[in-house]
Formats: C-alpha cells, structure tokens, sequence
C-alpha cells in the first residue's frame, strides 16, 4: 500500500526515501486502511517524559515508540554511547507490534525539531523498510497549529508481518571511524549546536569537544522558522557547502548518541542524495576509548 501520498508530491519527493507529509494531509489520510502512525516523543532529560505525554494525548491511531525501550540498545557504561542502536531481532517485534507490513504507510512524529521521528525513520530504513515512511513536517506543533485535535483512544492495530534484515554497509564503527581520520575523502558531519561543538559547554556527557576532522552541521539548521524542514533546494545547498565536491557517499553523521545524526541523514535524502552513512555511536561512545583523539573550536 505505500504511496499515501502520491500524486500530491513533486516527483523528486516521490522518489527520494525521505518523504513529509502536512498536518492538513495526514488529517485527510487519518483513516486509511493500514496506515501505522507512531508517536516518538521523547526528553533526554526526563526518560519518561514521551510516555507521559502519550497518555495525555496523541494523534488519533498512534503507538508510542519509546526511544530508550524501543529505538535503542542497553547502555554500557565505558562501553557504549548513550543510545546504541536496538538488537535487530527485537527491533523488528517492536515493527510487528506496531502493525508494520512490507507496503505499510507509516508516519513518525514527536512534538520538537524531529529528531526523535527521524532516529525511528533511519531505524526503518537501516532495517529494509524504505518506502512509503513519512515525516510530519513540523511535528505536533504544527498539528495543534493546524488546530488538529488529540484522541485518547487506544489505537487498535492488528500485529504487521515485516520482517527485513539490517543493512550494515550504512553504519560506522567507532574504530572504522577512527581509521579514516584525516583522509580528505571523508565528509565528517557533527549534527549537535555548535557550543557543543566547539566544546564550549556539554550537558549530557563527560568530555566535551568534536572527533577532529568533523565539519558543525547543527541539525535545527534543517529547519525554517516555522518549524518545518527547508525546501529541497535549500538543503541541497547547505550539504553541497560540506561536501565541497565529494560524493555524497563519502559523509558520515554522528551527534552525540546516534539520534540527531538521523536528522541529517534525513534533511540529506529530502535534498535528493543518497542515504548516508550512520556514525551509531557517536561522540559518547568516541569519548571511550582514550585512544580517540579530541578537537575543540571551531573546527
């Protein structure tokens, strides 16, 4: 059934597996048969915050996709970053739970800058699942802008049979990573705010800094005023400015835990290039290891 909204898209969003769908286009859509909607809320500081705020109301349909339960793998202190990603087995329970098939339709959404959405959208891709996924453009701020109303009704949803395997050839290792520093081949993309970057504050992890090499590319910077993703054209130039002429297969995105680097990689397909590649653990597993080298500054 992918294809929700075909024939209301330009082409290359069409074609491209990043796709947005409105809050006036999901309302109209909001009953077609299949159609999985999950809600990602989430706050780094407050673990419990997404499902809180799930009970208080969500968009009519939706599941809850907890990061930290669902999205992520346990932490190890020392040893990984602070959202590994999920065991590929218990990944694709949590896919069937929320009623997802092969030619499903899903729309992901949380209520901030999308990064949430976009970790469980990278997820899906990572895992097979590369059609028919759409973001909502400017998540649930833009549906209560909308004046879209929120249900409390428990969403009623027969198990999905996907099953896929997960694509590796789209995620980095630390240590694969750290044996391509320097090489000028590489397009090296830090999705946190430049302070961080810089190394000038830290507030979730121990060290601060960047991996050196790495280019700021703050993942809001994806985002206009209103919240929602700039136009195609747009992105397309904000990346060209960081490729600097190499292949788009050449960049690889981290953050600080494998989830706003997802942001990126999606910004980076709605600007018509491939997917990219994925750094999963990022700057809280790099700091691990005191082998890894640590830069500070503007670059």
């Amino acid at each position: 059934m992918s294809g929700l909204l075909v024939g209301s898209l330009p082409q290359e969003c069409v074609m491209s597996i990043a796709q947005l769908i409105s809050p006036e286009q999901l309302a109209a859509r909001q009953k077609t048969p299949g159609l999985v909607i999950l809600d990602c809320r989430y706050a780094l500081e407050d673990s419990d915050y997404g499902q809180r705020s799930y009970a208080q109301g969500r968009i009519e349909g939706a599941s809850f996709a907890d990061l930290k339960r669902d999205l992520s793998g346990p932490a190890i202190k020392g040893k990984t970053g602070r959202h590994p990603l999920p065991d590929p087995a218990a990944l694709l329970q949590c896919f069937q739970a929320w009623g997802i098939n092969a030619d499903s339709d899903v729309v992901l959404y949380d209520d901030g800058p999308g990064m949430y959405a976009a970790r469980a959208w990278w997820l899906l891709a990572w895992m097979g699942k590369r059609e028919g996924v759409y973001l909502l453009d400017g998540g649930l701020k833009a549906w209560h802008a909308a004046g879209l109303p929120l249900s409390l009704d428990a969403p009623n949803r027969e198990p999905g049979s996907f099953s896929g395997e997960p694509d590796m050839s789209i995620v980095l290792s630390g240590s694969r990573l750290h044996g391509r520093l320097g090489r000028p081949e590489m397009t090296l993309i830090d999705a946190r705010a430049e302070a961080r970057f810089r190394g000038d504050v830290e507030p979730l992890d121990p060290v601060a800094g960047h991996i050196p090499g790495a280019q700021c590319a703050a993942c809001t910077d994806n985002l206009g005023p209103d919240g929602r993703f700039l136009p195609p054209e747009q992105l397309r130039q904000r990346f060209a400015e960081k490729l600097q002429g190499r292949p788009p297969e050449s960049l690889v995105s981290y953050c600080g835990s494998g989830v706003t680097a997802c942001h990126n990689l999606f910004a980076l397909c709605l600007a018509g290039y491939p997917l990219a590649t994925l750094y999963a653990g990022s700057w809280s597993e790099w700091i691990n290891d005191p082998e890894h080298e640590i830069a500070t500054g503007a670059g």
